[in-house]
């Protein structure tokens, strides 16, 4: 019999070879205009090459106001087409699907890059974002009109680069999320007050997208079974509940999305995703870059960098984390697939086979997704076909590498999976090569 994990698996318009995706990640790593580069290329195609199914790439911005981080490549005109291209080829030798997640920051931009550095970004709000203190400007009915067209206007030009779906990161506490979420939207236009008009930005681009590129190209979205706002440092409110983001998933297959993506976490970071500690003595080091983001930075960057205060934030931050590392999100991830017939995705630190399949098998999800497990081992899915259960050197969901993600290029610097750090750094810079 066939391991599940390597069935193939079937969307209404798309096909892929195993259950194991690449999730969302990536760093710094294109040319600060936007423009990408060929260690993009490289980094993508080691997972391709490492045997997930498919991948789903980094936030793609999609309006240079909107990007969460310089250095990151864009799909804001069609100048970049021919880039992308290039990535979904690369991607394609290896008969792995490519997947471009298109995003706006909103309020969540971490560092805002010189053209937006004297600007409030865009958000539904006046006002700050909970863990930097990022203050937004609230987007006029024009603005979020003009969102709208630009997410659409993107998925033409995915659709042109040969990618063969799109995903809207609409979880995580970025653009999306900030319309979604009770606790963050407080808006008293048809945009916010209920469920139903939080969540109008979000349809209204998804029909914007179908109209642009039809029925037959493969579109999900990425959305939060629950908020769990609550479980930041302050109580600033729960957030949308499991409850709303069941009824959420139910709009958005009436609305005709082919796959769901399930996470948590109203903010990125969050106690929740991704599970393990906050990585305070990396931060130290990179979280300069964010001090002059927020009117909470230089407060953050103050407990981090003092030994005398680090004990306080790590417990602050893990006081309310399960203790669960793997497979966190599958309860919440089942929950929503017993009411919807589209397939469904789940993402929380998958990187052991019995627990996938079980997972699989017990139809928690459809598929799951990796991030940190597969930056420790991209192979991780030939190990699993091999027979092994787990890699021989686990991700230890130690979270350095997001914390070096602001500076740094992104990679495994956990120092005790090396022979030497001079070993670590070269595996880390192999992408460049």
């Amino acid at each position: 019999m066939k391991d599940i994990i390597f069935e193939p698996l079937k969307f209404r318009n798309l096909y892929v070879k195993n259950r194991l995706f690449r999730s969302s990640i990536s760093g710094r790593i294109d040319n600060y205009d936007g423009s990408g580069t060929p260690a993009r290329i490289n980094w993508e195609k080691k997972f391709a090459a490492g045997g997930v199914g498919a991948i789903i790439s980094s936030h793609i911005p999609v309006e240079r106001s909107q990007r969460i981080l310089p250095n990151y490549a864009m799909i804001d005109r069609d100048e970049r087409i021919p880039f992308w291209k290039e990535v979904v080829k690369s991607v394609h030798e290896f008969d792995c699907v490519f997947i471009g997640q298109l995003s706006m920051s909103g309020l969540q931009q971490d560092i805002k890059g010189v053209e937006n550095k004297y600007l409030k970004p865009l958000s539904p709000i006046n006002g700050p974002e909970h863990f930097h203190g990022i203050i937004g400007k609230a987007m006029t009915r024009t603005q979020i009109s003009e969102a709208v067209g630009s997410f659409a206007r993107a998925s033409v030009r995915a659709r042109s680069a040969g990618m063969d779906g799109i995903e809207l990161h609409a979880s995580n506490g970025y653009l999306f999320t900030q319309f979604l979420s009770s606790a963050i939207n407080k808006r008293t236009d048809d945009y916010g007050g209920s469920l139903e008009n939080r969540a109008r930005f979000l349809l209204e681009v998804v029909e914007a997208i179908r109209s642009e590129v039809g029925n037959d190209y493969h579109l999900q979205i990425k959305i939060n079974a629950a908020d769990y706002h609550d479980d930041y440092f302050l109580n600033f409110g729960k957030g949308n509940t499991l409850q709303e983001g069941i009824q959420v998933a139910r709009w958005l297959e009436q609305a005709g999305v082919d796959a769901l993506h399930i996470s948590v976490g109203s903010q990125f970071p969050h106690p929740r995703n991704p599970i393990g500690p906050l990585p305070v003595e990396s931060a130290a080091g990179t979280y300069t870059s964010m001090i002059d983001s927020g009117r909470l930075s230089f407060v953050n960057y103050l407990s981090f960098r003092y030994r005398l205060f680090r004990p306080v934030v790590k417990w602050l931050w893990a006081r309310k984390q399960p203790t669960i590392s793997e497979g966190i999100n599958l309860e919440v991830c089942k929950a929503i697939k017993n009411e919807v017939s589209i397939p469904v995705l789940c993402t929380g630190g998958f990187q052991t086979a019995s627990i996938i399949r079980t997972a699989l098998e017990n139809n928690f999800c459809d598929a799951v997704t990796i991030a940190r497990p597969l930056i420790a081992n991209p192979t991780l899915p030939l190990m699993f076909a091999a027979g092994n259960d787990r890699a021989p050197k686990p991700c230890t969901y130690c979270n350095k590498c997001l914390a070096h993600v602001l500076t740094d290029p992104l990679g495994c610097y956990d120092e005790s999976r090396f022979e030497s750090y001079e070993k670590m750094i070269e595996e880390i810079m192999d992408i460049f090569e």
